[in-house]
C-alpha cells in the first residue's frame, strides 16, 4: 500500500553546471503531473512523466528541476569582415566630423557592439544534460516511491487498528442480535394482544404478518453483508498494489449497512456499538482519501 504524499529531491553537480530534481506528490483523483524546468531540459518531460507512471497510479506529482551553469560552455567566432567593414565606416564617420570641426571619436566598444560582428554558438544541447536529468530522476524517484510506501505503511497500521475496532463493535451487535429479534416479537405480540384483546383472530394470518415484520426490523442480514465486507477490505490492506478507490467503495457500502442497523436498533447497548463503528468508519474514509 502506497500514500499519495511523498517526497523526492536529488542533485547532481559538474564543473560546468549544477542540477536539482525536487518531486511532491499530494492527494488526486487521479495522477496528474506538472513539470516545471528551463527551457534546456523541456525535452526531458515523456521520459519523466513515463518514469513516474512507473511508480504513481493516483495522485498530483510536481516536478521541480533548477539549473544552474558554472561555466559558460560557448564558443564566441568574429565575423573578420564585418568587424573590417564596421572599423573602415567608423573611421571614415570620424574623418568627417573632423573636417567640419566636429570632436568625435570611436572605441572598440563601438565596433563590438555591431550585429554580426561578435557570434555567440552554445555548445550545450540536450545530450549535455541527459546523464545528470537520468541520474537526478532514478534518485529522486526511489526517494518518492520510499517516502510514498512509508507513509502507506503507517496508514495500513491505522486502517488495520479501525477496523478491528468496527469488528469488534459489530460482534456486540451480532452477541444482542437474538435478544433484539425477541424484542420486536414481544413487541409486536404484545400490540397485538392490546388491539384484539380476546377477540378470534386468525393466528396464521397474524404471524404471516409478524415473520414480515421480522424480516424488516432483524438486523441479521446486515450484519453478515458488513462482516462481509470487512474480510474484503481487510484482503485489500494486504495487496501491493493500488488500492483506494475499491477501500472507498467499500466505505460506502459499510456506512449504508451501518446506517441501516442503527435505524432498525432498539437496544441502547445496538445503539452504542453502532456509534462506534460510525467513528471509526468516518477515520477510515478520512485515511482512504490518502491512499494510492
Amino acid at each position: 500500500m502506497k500514500s499519495m504524499t511523498g517526497y523526492g529531491y536529488a542533485e547532481y553537480g559538474c564543473e560546468n553546471f549544477s542540477l536539482t530534481l525536487e518531486m511532491k506528490s499530494y492527494n488526486n483523483r487521479y495522477l496528474d503531473i506538472s513539470f516545471n524546468a528551463p527551457s534546456a531540459l523541456s525535452s526531458f518531460e515523456m521520459e519523466v512523466t513515463d518514469r513516474i507512471k512507473e511508480i504513481c497510479a493516483r495522485g498530483h506529482v510536481d516536478v521541480s528541476f533548477k539549473l544552474r551553469t558554472l561555466k559558460q560552455m560557448a564558443v564566441v567566432s568574429v565575423d573578420e569582415d564585418a568587424a573590417s567593414s564596421y572599423a573602415r565606416a567608423a573611421s571614415r564617420v570620424a574623418q568627417i566630423c573632423k573636417a567640419e570641426g566636429l570632436d568625435v571619436s570611436f572605441s572598440l566598444s563601438d565596433v563590438l557592439n555591431q550585429e554580426g560582428v561578435l557570434t555567440d554558438i552554445r555548445q550545450e544541447t540536450a545530450d549535455t544534460y541527459k546523464d545528470a536529468v537520468q541520474s537526478c530522476l532514478s534518485t529522486a524517484l526511489d526517494a518518492l516511491d520510499q517516502s510514498r510506501r512509508r507513509e502507506g505503511d503507517a496508514t495500513r497500521a491505522d486502517l488495520e487498528k479501525m477496523i478491528k475496532g468496527i469488528e469488534k463493535s459489530l460482534n456486540s451487535v451480532r452477541s444482542h442480535a437474538a435478544e433484539l429479534e425477541n424484542q420486536i416479537k414481544c413487541g409486536l405480540k404484545k400490540r397485538i394482544d392490546e388491539m384484539l384483546g380476546d377477540k378470534d383472530y386468525d393466528e396464521n394470518r397474524v404471524l404471516t404478518e409478524v415473520a414480515v415484520l421480522l424480516m424488516k426490523y432483524t438486523v441479521n442480514e446486515e450484519i453478515s453483508r458488513l462482516g462481509t465486507h470487512i474480510k474484503e477490505f481487510r484482503r485489500l490492506l494486504g495487496l501491493d498494489e493500488a488500492v483506494g478507490k475499491r477501500a472507498d467503495f467499500l466505505c460506502q457500502e459499510m456506512n449504508r449497512e451501518i446506517n441501516t442497523i442503527g435505524s432498525k436498533s432498539q437496544m441502547v447497548e445496538v445503539s452504542l456499538a453502532v456509534v462506534d463503528m460510525k467513528d471509526c468508519l468516518e477515520n477510515i474514509r478520512e485515511q482512504v482519501r490518502n491512499i494510492e
